[in-house]
């Protein structure tokens, strides 16, 4: 698993700007679905990937492949095959991963207080 270097994780225009780390981590889960998948690995632990499917109704298996797919390659999330006949795998959260537990509870508590005051998204 390669995880993403800072050259790869913070843009080339960033150039050292107090604002680089809110880049990296806007790089890392910027993508629609990668921080409600943290969510769910955060709340429920290690899930096959049917499971986390079915706890993400709104998202297709292909865009939820493709985003455990660049989670596991950033270092967030890891891959654990299970069982060979029939296959299946379990994703969980790195200790990286896991680390992201504060950023994505502030995203749901600032969330939750924008649609309450405007009724947004």
């Amino acid at each position: 698993m390669s995880q993403s270097t800072p050259e790869e994780c913070v843009a080339s225009w960033c150039a050292d700007d107090d604002w680089c780390a809110v880049t990296c981590t806007a790089h890392l889960i910027g993508k629609k679905w990668h921080p409600v998948i943290v969510h769910r690995l955060l709340e429920r632990g290690p899930l096959g990937f049917n499971a986390l499917k079915d706890d993400i109704d709104a998202v297709s298996s292909t865009v939820l492949s493709d985003s455990l797919e660049d989670l596991e390659e950033t270092g967030l999330v890891d891959r654990e095959i299970v069982s060979e006949k029939p296959f299946r795998v379990a994703y969980s959260l790195t200790e990286r991963g896991e680390s992201l537990e504060s950023v994505i509870d502030a995203m749901d508590a600032w969330g939750a207080d924008y649609l309450e005051e405007s009724s947004g998204c």
